[in-house]
This record gives structure tokens, sequence and C-alpha cells, in this order.
């Protein structure tokens, strides 16, 4: 199954990991220990909460005016 994972930098350091399709949320201090730990907490929670999934999200940027 494939599924998406959103990284972003964390104030104390390393990486906040979110799988939209589950809500998942975890951290690591690199990239590949927080893409590690998303993978084993998504799948501690599908195996409580089976998802039937029906596409992937789309994920994308915009753009706000920065205050003056």
């Amino acid at each position: 199954m494939d599924l998406t994972a959103v990284l972003t930098p964390a104030e104390e350091g390393g990486y906040i990991a979110f799988n939209p399709e589950t809500g998942t949320t975890t951290q690591g201090e690199t990239i590949e220990a927080a893409l590690a730990n998303l993978k084993e907490a998504t799948t501690l929670y599908l195996s409580e909460f089976p998802l039937a999934v029906t596409g992937h999200p789309v994920v994308t940027t915009f753009t706000i005016p920065a205050h003056a």
C-alpha cells in the first residue's frame, strides 16, 4: 500500500512526519528515522483501523503576503 508522508523540520531539531490518509504523526532526528517511525506508527494504526484508500491526497504549496 502506497501512502503519503509529509515531513517538516521540527523546532527542537529533527523532523515531524505526518500521514494525511490516517492522521498518524511522529518524529525522528533524521528524515530516514522520521519515515521509519511513521511507517511503524501507521502500520500499528492500520492494524486497529483498516483503511480503504481511495487515492492520494493532493499536496501543493501556496503563497501568502508577508507582513510589513
